[in-house]
């Protein structure tokens, strides 16, 4: 019999590469392979109306190639080997055969599938990547390299701080669990190549195994599961989105410590920043999906600083608006004071004080100040009739001061404090907001 292995596998390793099996007669096969085969049915699995066939599964990951977020899909080449037991290739002797991998039309294989799999194709350079190696207890080692493109569901609500956890499914077409069982052949140990991996933007954080079935309407199925999950590697958002648009952030603040009378320095400073930011934003969605139902972290970090940078801008525009209004109160003022003290005899100016800016405001509220500021003498000069108003006079009165006063909120003494506010109210604001975010998405 050891003969017979051995001109068994002379015959294996001298059938020429340009032969396909579909080619093949009777007078090429020796008798040896003649006598293995002999009554041999590849369309009947082993242990037919005996109990399911026992098929153990292994893996090694050679690469992982993409991992597309657009897709929400990996790719990946993998060697994938089955083993099982079939009684009718049992022969003489402890060793194993090596057969051609062509022969592979000759024998029972598993029709084993990836279920997530978008596209795959096995390797055929330089012959197709099959080995199938025959035992002599009848155990058949069935070995292919494949490589696949699978689906992957992905949570990017956390993007770029996230965690992906991916699956490669194993499951079998036509045999049920009455006819066939998997199982893994060493546990967490039949996957390897995961510890190796180096990947561009991601690192191997952990894996395990699994047993499932599959439920379709056809029956029962046996599946295997691959659990593998991804980090992602944060340091290269870091340096390509978060640390400019800090940089933008902190740009916009420049604005604060230039005169506000600078109308073209702050104003190019505000909308060129303003215009900066909505570029990176663009910029850092190009590599994502378009429509998706969760907004992501970097989305939230963006428009964190997008609001800064636009609250900068606004800042400004309050400020030199309030800034215009104290102007023109102070004229307004500087204009009745003139009118007053003319009209008493006397030319001189007397100056304003800051004091005064706070009385001025009812001025700019109304072009009837001065009249009214008569009435208001007059009234006091006849203070024994004031009590005879009539009570509709005494309500418009409240009214116009509530007015006053509401207006009064509204307006700031010194505009410049505007400024001085922002230096300190700004940076805390983005500090405290900062420590919020990264608090939230590295933790919880």
């Amino acid at each position: 019999m050891i003969v017979q292995l051995h001109t068994l596998l002379m015959l294996c390793l001298t059938i020429t590469h340009g032969h396909h099996w579909g080619e093949w007669n009777d007078s090429q096969l020796l008798p040896t392979i003649q006598k293995l085969m002999k009554g041999y049915n590849r369309y009947l699995r082993p242990n037919f109306n005996e109990g399911p066939v026992e098929i153990g599964m292994s893996l090694d990951i050679a690469s992982i190639d993409a991992i597309s977020e657009i897709n929400m899909d990996y790719t990946a080449t993998i060697f994938l080997r089955q083993r099982w037991r079939d009684s009718r290739l049992v022969f003489p002797g402890n060793e194993s055969v090596s057969v051609d991998g062509r022969l592979v039309s000759l024998l029972w294989i598993p029709d084993t599938f990836i279920p997530d799999s978008k596209r795959s194709f096995l390797h055929d350079v330089t012959v197709e990547n099959r080995l199938i190696r025959i035992f002599s207890n009848g155990t058949v080692l069935y070995a292919l390299r494949i490589t696949a493109t699978i689906a992957c569901n992905m949570d990017l609500t956390k993007y770029p701080m996230d965690r992906q956890v991916c699956t490669l499914q194993l499951e079998s077409w036509g045999y049920n669990l009455q006819d066939v069982v998997f199982y893994w052949t060493r546990g967490n140990d039949s996957v390897k190549g995961l510890d190796v991996l180096r990947l561009a933007q991601y690192s191997v954080e952990s894996y395990y195994t699994s047993v499932s079935e599959a439920v379709y309407e056809t029956g029962n199925y046996p599946k295997l599961v691959l659990h593998f999950a991804l980090r992602r590697n944060v340091l290269f958002f870091i340096l390509e989105t978060y640390v400019p648009s800090i940089l933008l952030v902190v740009l916009s603040w420049v604005s604060f410590w230039i005169s506000q009378s600078s109308v073209p320095a702050r104003t190019c400073i505000g909308v060129t920043t303003v215009l900066t930011m909505t570029t990176l934003m663009m910029g850092a969605r190009t590599s994502l999906p378009n429509a998706n139902c969760f907004i992501k972290a970097i989305d939230v970090y963006l428009g964190i600083c997008f609001t800064f940078i636009f609250g900068a801008l606004l800042e400004y525009a309050c400020a030199h608006f309030y800034t215009m209004q104290h102007h023109t109160i102070e004229d307004l003022h500087r204009d009745l004071l003139r009118e007053l003290h003319e009209s008493s005899g006397n030319g001189s100016i007397p100056i304003v004080n800051s004091t005064q800016l706070n009385h001025s405001v009812e001025i700019s509220s109304s072009a009837e100040e001065p009249t009214e500021q008569s009435v208001n003498s007059d009234t006091k000069n006849n203070a024994g009739s004031k009590e005879k108003m009539p009570v509709q006079g005494c309500g418009l009165s409240s009214v116009k001061d509530a007015s006053r006063k509401a207006a009064s909120i509204f307006i700031v003494e010194n505009p410049h404090n505007i400024d001085r506010h922002a230096r300190t109210v700004f940076p805390t604001a983005f500090l405290f907001v900062n420590i919020l975010y990264w608090l939230y998405y590295l933790f919880l």
